[in-house]
């Protein structure tokens, strides 16, 4: 049986990629858009949503969450840095507000996504 998967992420395009300068926003996507597609291949029913960084994310993520039921909710790494700490914590109770049932996994890059997937489902 299928399992369906919100990919939560922050949009590369709002990334600071000073600490990685070998990293662009173009290559990010390359590989969320590679995990998500195993994820695909997996079985899995994934639907993406890349947000900004707090502008409008809790609302994009909100619309996403409205759609259907997730059986689980992935959230980047990129949500979880220092500087992006308070909207992590919007974002958390976002998803515990919209999807009580989802279990919620962590990547630790855009590359591992699928392993984290895997562990919750």
């Amino acid at each position: 049986m299928s399992k369906s998967v919100l990919a939560l992420g922050l949009d590369p395009v709002f990334a600071d990629f000073s600490e990685f300068p070998e990293l662009t926003p173009d290559l990010v996507k390359a590989f969320i858009d590679a995990q998500l597609e195993r994820l695909r291949g997996m079985g899995h029913v994934v639907e993406s949503c890349l947000v900004d960084a707090g502008e409008t994310a809790e609302a994009v993520a909100a619309q996403h969450l409205q759609r259907g039921s997730f059986d689980c909710v992935m959230i980047g790494a990129g949500l979880r840095t220092p500087s992006l700490l308070l909207l992590f914590e919007k974002l958390i109770n976002v998803v515990h507000e919209r999807a009580p049932d989802a279990k919620i996994c962590f990547n630790s890059t855009p590359a591992d996504t699928a392993e984290a997937v895997m562990r919750w489902t």
